[in-house]
């Protein structure tokens, strides 16, 4: 028998993306490997970031996404940002609820060259490695 296409989109989702994303997938060891990199280096980014001003994007998240675009080999910010926007895999891994926005572009470029810019990255990829 023939499947009928449903085209009214429901409202609510009572899905997780952690449930979307197959226990054996492995993002998931590399995820907790991350995070537990990323709790170990709080203190770094605490005495980095201001506590004033207007909040950035977490650096946690930051360093995520640009592992995620050097994993997945996505080509620039304008792509990692678009993918970001649908792949529900990369939310997740990122920290992104399936709500949240996305950063624009230009913002992720900024942040990611001030976080660069310090030697919070290199310790960050090297703990990976």
């Amino acid at each position: 028998m023939r499947g009928q296409e449903n085209p009214q989109a429901l409202m609510f989702s009572y899905v997780s993306l952690e449930q979307r994303v197959p226990k054996d997938h492995p993002l998931r060891s590399l995820r907790a490997l991350v995070d537990g990199i990323l709790a170990n280096m709080s203190a770094l980014f605490d005495e980095r970031y201001s506590h004033t001003g207007r909040p950035s994007i977490p650096p946690e998240q930051l360093l995520r996404a640009l592992l995620v675009q050097i994993l997945f080999t996505i080509r620039s910010e304008r792509q990692l940002v678009e993918q970001l926007d649908y792949n529900l895999l990369f939310r997740w891994f990122v920290g992104l609820g399936m709500d949240d926005a996305v950063w624009d572009r230009t913002v992720f470029s900024i942040n990611r060259d001030r976080l660069l810019g310090t030697d919070i990255a290199r310790q960050f990829f090297r703990r990976v490695l």
